[in-house]
């Protein structure tokens, strides 16, 4: 029962930066079940969990190409605090939409200056190796529906698979170019957005 395209995968995993700090860690909640081979991992870890079946453990290093990809200094960029419209109590930290060129992106509030807001793009791990000790809980077959919409719904039948094929591509909470939130295994969205920004170029921030 081998984790092959298609298969619907349960793992237990932490995630850890470069300088040990742990990130994130489900081994005391639930497991995290993604489709694999539809852009649900991060290229790396979904590559070495390739051909893997239930109970095995691996300890992972992804460098950063591999994970969500490198940091972009031009992605960091000053926004005048008007362009955020009656948005109040701006704080580092806080999650917005930007509207651009190429579509909506989410950043981050990185530091608030006098009439400036300084604004991230890059994915908070962007340009980082990440350590993953992971645990394969449960693997099974996809449903159609599931294939169909590239994620998992619910629970199904054994992956009865045993061939193996190579794989590529992946996004364990966000690869390269996908605008997923922070989390490493999941694709957590942002809360409903409100009016924002409109200056700056358009940027047309939403929270």
């Amino acid at each position: 029962m081998k984790i092959t395209q298609h298969c619907a995968v349960s793992i237990h995993y932490r995630l850890s930066d470069e300088q040990g700090q742990v990130i994130e860690d489900s081994f005391e909640g639930e497991p995290m079940l993604y489709l694999h081979g539809a852009e649900n991992m991060i290229p790396g870890l979904e590559t070495e969990l390739e051909g893997k079946v239930v109970g095995d453990k691996l300890d992972v290093t992804v460098n950063a190409d591999n994970g969500y990809g490198p940091y972009h200094d031009g992605l960091r960029q000053e926004v005048p605090l008007s362009a955020f419209g009656d948005i109040q109590d701006i704080v580092p930290g806080m999650r917005f939409i930007a509207e651009t060129e190429m579509g909506q992106r989410p950043v981050q509030v990185k530091e608030v200056k006098d009439d400036v807001v300084v604004v991230d793009g890059n994915h908070p791990l962007a340009g980082q190796s990440l350590n993953f000790i992971v645990e394969v809980m449960e693997v099974r077959e996809a449903t159609a529906e599931e294939i169909a919409h590239g994620h998992i719904h619910a629970h199904g039948s054994s992956c009865g698979s045993e061939h193996e094929h190579s794989h590529e591509g992946g996004c364990c909470g966000g690869g390269h170019d996908h605008n997923h939130e922070e989390g490493c295994c999941s694709d957590k969205k942002d809360e409903p957005a409100k009016e924002g920004c409109d200056g700056n170029g358009g940027c047309g921030c939403r929270h």
